[in-house]
Formats: structure tokens, C-alpha cells, sequence
């Protein structure tokens, strides 16, 4: 039994744990900030990046995916500023038209693209690919002591260990600079601090966090892990280094058993198949958001947190 869970199950649970911590950290000063859409956008945005970006250099390795994910991220600030003037139409709407035109332009040129030789089409695309980062060469939990075997693990682990780590570091060393300008933005620039400057930092972290989750999540279930474990963890506490503390707490739960209620749960219930892991992450953090929103001890005290 601990064998086929090291090998089948092991790996694809510290992903999506790595995966849900990396999108929480940058998510809960989004939501101070007012601009929990931002993963939104950046989850649309990325997908085409990623696809041209796979084309121009055949591999899915992490650099390239940046850069395609940058590049489209300019690409659509250039064509929402466009829309806006020449339309004469409310950033919003520009918003909203060119994020959803620029997916869906991304869908239907993977639909187009020959990606047979690696794990890269419109179902990977929209819900990820968490259950099939298992582990082969994995024997027990002596693989874990193993160079050789260790060698074999899946590489979207190490990717996302790292990516968390960076990003993990960052906010740690930026955390005063983060924590003035989310909160009193005015007061942030009156001590000189580089406002813009910091936010841009707090979206490009964002951003890697979504591009290095793809292949495991998808670009549409990252959204679920930028917004909910950082908004049930506002709901918890008024200081932020609690909230922040409680948002890796539930991305770490929601990947859990989120993984485990997907393989396990329709079998449970009388069904013959399981379904989307990645899917049922998102499902479990929103479970776990509705059960903050019910029952959080700041969920009517909500307003400028202190401390830290």
C-alpha cells in the first residue's frame, strides 16, 4: 500500500500543494489590494503565450513559457489600451473582451497545433495534467533516500518547489514595502517607496506562479488558487502575517484532499471513474472560502489589518 502511494500518489499531491502555496502567496496581497481579478486575467492571458511559445521552441520548459506568457501579457495591455481609445469603452469592458478573445485564440490554435509529443492540448490546457505526474521508478518510501529513483521524479516538482521558493523569498524580503503599499497605497509613496514599481513586481510573481502551474492545473483552476485559500484566510484574522500563514494552510488542505476526494470520492458514491484532480482542488477551496464566510471569526470585523 505505502509503495503504490509513493509512486501513484506521492508526487502529484506535492505538486498541487506547491502549486496552490505558490498562487496563495501573491493572491493574498492581490486581494488587499482590490485586484484578486488579476488572476483571472493572467490565467487567460497566459494560454496563448504558452502555445506560441511551444511552437516556436517545441518544449514546455519553464523560460520559454515565461517569455510567451510576457510576451502576450504585453500584447494585451497594447490591444486593451487600443480597444479603450479607439472604442471610446470603460477599461472593464475593454478588459473583458480582449482577455476572453485572446483564450479563446489560444484554444483554437491548440486545437490546430501538432502537441502529441507532449502533454499539451485543450483538456490539459483547461484542468490540467495533476494525475498523471506519478512517479515510476519510486519503490517505497526508501525512494526518497534514493539518488537514482530521485532522479526520475516528475520535473513539474521541481519546478514548482522552486518557483515557491522564489516567490516564497521575495515576500519575505519585500514584505514591509508589500504590506504599506496594499494597505495605504498614499502613505506608501509619501515614504518614497517605488508604488508602481512593487505592484508590477506582485503581478510578474503572479504570473510565474500561473505559468509554472500550468501543465499540472490548467489555466482555469489556478484562478481558484489565486483567490479562495488568501480570501477564507481574510476571513480569519485582521493581521496579515496570520492571513498568510492560513492561506498556506488551506492550499495545502485543498490540494489534499481535493487530490484524495477526486480519486476516491466517486468510488465512494457508487461511480466507476474519478474525476479531475485539479478540478476537485478548486472545489474543495471553494468549500473551504463558503465555510469561512459562514463561520470565520473575522468575517464581521473585516477592515485595515495591523501587524504582521
Amino acid at each position: 500500500m505505502g509503495s503504490e502511494f509513493v509512486q501513484f500518489s506521492l508526487t502529484p499531491i506535492l505538486i498541487g500543494i506547491f502549486a496552490a502555496m505558490a498562487c496563495a502567496l501573491p493572491g493574498n496581497f492581490l486581494i488587499l489590494r482590490r485586484q484578486a481579478l488579476i488572476g483571472d486575467a493572467i490565467s487567460h492571458v497566459v494560454l496563448p503565450g504558452i502555445v506560441v511559445a511551444f511552437l516556436i521552441t517545441g518544449t514546455v520548459r519553464t523560460w520559454p513559457m515565461l517569455l510567451g506568457a510576457a510576451g502576450a501579457a504585453l500584447v494585451a495591455v497594447i490591444l486593451i489600451e487600443a480597444v479603450r481609445r479607439l472604442g471610446k469603452i470603460e477599461p472593464g469592458a475593454a478588459m473583458g473582451v480582449i482577455f476572453t478573445s485572446l483564450f479563446a485564440g489560444g484554444v483554437l490554435l491548440l486545437e490546430q497545433s501538432d502537441t502529441s509529443s507532449v502533454h499539451l492540448d485543450v483538456e490539459h490546457a483547461l484542468m490540467g495534467n495533476l494525475e498523471q505526474l506519478i512517479w515510476l521508478r519510486a519503490d517505497g518510501w526508501g525512494s526518497l533516500l534514493d539518488l537514482v529513483a530521485l532522479s526520475y521524479l516528475p520535473p513539474e516538482l521541481t519546478r514548482m518547489v522552486i518557483v515557491f521558493a522564489i516567490i516564497a523569498a521575495l515576500t519575505a524580503v519585500f514584505w514591509r514595502p508589500l504590506k504599506l503599499s496594499s494597505f495605504d497605497e498614499g502613505f506608501a509613496r509619501a515614504l518614497g517607496l517605488p508604488v508602481t514599481l512593487i505592484g508590477l513586481g506582485l503581478v510578474a510573481s503572479a504570473a510565474a506562479a500561473a505559468v509554472a502551474a500550468f501543465d499540472a492545473v490548467g489555466s482555469i483552476i489556478v484562478i481558484a488558487m489565486f483567490i479562495c485559500p488568501p480570501a477564507a484566510a481574510r476571513l480569519m484574522t485582521n493581521r496579515l502575517g496570520v492571513q498568510v500563514a492560513w492561506s498556506l494552510a488551506f492550499a495545502t488542505l485543498s490540494a489534499i484532499f481535493g487530490y484524495v476526494l477526486a480519486g476516491y470520492g466517486p468510488l465512494w458514491i457508487g461511480a466507476e471513474s474519478s474525476v479531475s484532480a485539479a478540478g476537485m482542488v478548486a472545489v474543495v477551496s471553494g468549500l473551504i472560502l463558503a465555510a469561512a464566510c459562514l463561520f470565520g471569526p473575522a468575517r464581521d470585523r473585516i477592515g485595515v489589518a495591523v501587524g504582521g
